[in-house]
């Protein structure tokens, strides 16, 4: 029935649809259905594609009425984080300043989409720019969590998060900078895959220059999903290089497995800061279901976790530090502030010799990741170090230390360009839990096959009903 339609993966409903069980457009309707039925209470999807969803469903049940080739997501409705082109449509990155800025292109990662089958089917909220943890933004208003809606979907993607979690899509795209596809998967019980360095192509036809040093080392774009297996189904659709990314890569999406038993590091309490109990539980259940499938697990933490926290926040810092005249002029007092007091905490390079410091900083960390990979092919640890907050938690004062306190496992993976993979593993006092997996350069697939092992244990939390 198409009532249930929104409560299916992503791969199942391509498969249901390439034959001819159900119509593209009997899947679109349940979803702009379930769209016009929670998005009210949830704000997760501020723009809705109805009109040009419909549009492509209809010409989706034409291919498959013809006997066209089908992708390998044909038909699949998905959602679009706002900072995210769309050829014809605002990138408003969250900003009434940029309500009116008009992509002339796709993304890559939207046209593969769409060279795949799949249908657009709304833009989704971010904080300002996406530069705060909490989804709040200037020009949508305030994104509420479908588990609490007093409690935060995280950010920067939360939009996209909290639109899977109450079924709007089985499929949402976003980026990462600082956790912004990790966090949000913590945060409302779905699983995201931050790929590593060049994996997925990024370019954008709205930015007024070419990113920072930082953007271009650190940011990445990447799917969203309620299970590991449409994230893969994901990956392989958007993964290698693209003519408008000078350094996405052209390596395979799959590479041979590291000889079994495969070895893991289980990170249950990073240092540098506090870990809520009911965190370290949750990462020591993710290993012991790893531990059962075959792997063998081990409490382990890689080197100088502090030392990658502290690179990470001050190069970001130091860059983003260079355009805080503009971000004044655009974000609302809220973002602006907790932009200030993050900076604040990590403070900025005194000139070129401090900043080229930090990017040596970063090579001796990676070195050393390197070769623990060589003995650790996974890492298992927290997403974030304390539960979900409520609304407001990261403003004021002592605010952003507290951010970065619970985020302080999540920041390496940037730093260093390496895969990860947020897979939830259970629900605690009424909230999702979700620990992250992580292997070295190119091994997303590694990631992958660790996350399914342990959401075939430790199971789906999502879709459900939104709550008060």
């Amino acid at each position: 029935m198409t009532d249930e339609l929104w409560r299916q993966t992503a791969g199942t409903l391509a498969h249901r649809i390439a034959a001819r069980e159900v119509t593209a457009r009997e899947v679109t309707e349940a979803h702009l259905a379930r769209i016009d039925a929670v998005n009210p209470a949830i704000n997760a999807i501020p723009k809705v594609l109805a009109d040009s969803a419909r549009r492509a469903a209809d010409a989706a049940d034409r291919a498959v009425a013809t006997g066209a080739a089908l992708g390998p997501l044909h038909g699949v409705p998905f959602t679009i984080k706002a900072n995210i082109d769309v050829a014809g449509d605002p990138t408003t990155q969250g900003l009434r300043a940029l309500a009116q800025a008009v992509a002339t292109l796709d993304h890559p990662m939207v046209e593969r989409m769409k060279q795949a089958g799949a249908i657009p089917i709304g833009r989704t909220n971010l904080p300002d720019l996406g530069l705060r943890l909490h989804t709040d933004s200037d020009l949508y208003g305030l994104t509420r969590n479908p588990w609490k809606s007093t409690h935060t979907v995280g950010g920067s993607s939360g939009g996209d998060a909290a639109a899977l979690a109450a079924g709007m899509a089985p499929l949402g795209l976003g980026n990462d900078i600082g956790g912004s596809l990790r966090n949000p998967a913590f945060c409302c019980g779905v699983a995201s895959l931050k790929p590593g360095f060049g994996r997925i192509p990024h370019a954008d036809s709205t930015s007024p220059e070419p990113p920072l040093l930082s953007s271009q080392l650190m940011a990445v774009q990447g799917p969203m999903a309620r299970c590991v297996a449409d994230l893969r189904l994901a990956f392989e659709v958007l993964a290698g290089a693209h003519p408008r990314d000078p350094f996405s890569w052209p390596a395979p999406a799959e590479l041979p497995l590291p000889t079994a038993p495969i070895r893991v590091a289980l990170v249950s309490d990073p240092p540098g800061g506090s870990t809520a109990t009911v965190i370290r539980e949750s990462v020591r259940a993710a290993g012991g279901a790893l531990a059962k499938s075959g792997f063998v697990v081990e409490e382990a933490d890689p080197p100088r976790l502090e030392e990658a926290l502290e690179t990470w926040g001050r190069w970001l810092a130091w860059e983003l530090g260079t355009r805080r005249d503009v971000f004044a002029k655009i974000m609302s007092a809220d973002a602006l502030a907790f932009f200030d007091d993050f900076t604040g905490v990590f403070g900025t390079p005194r000139g070129y010799s401090d900043g080229m410091a930090l990017m040596q900083t970063r090579h001796a960390i990676a070195s050393e990741w390197s070769e623990f990979f060589s003995r650790y092919p996974l890492i298992v640890g927290p997403t974030w170090c304390e539960p979900q907050f409520a609304h407001g938690h990261d403003l004021g004062p002592g605010g952003a230390a507290r951010i970065v306190n619970l985020m302080r496992f999540v920041t390496p993976m940037n730093l260093l360009g390496l895969p990860a993979v947020c897979v939830p593993v259970g629900i605690a006092h009424g909230m999702p839990l979700g620990v992250q997996v992580i292997a070295d350069r190119f091994r997303e697939d590694l990631c992958l096959h660790g996350a399914a092992a342990i959401e075939a244990a430790l199971g789906v939390l999502a879709p459900i009903d939104p709550r008060p």
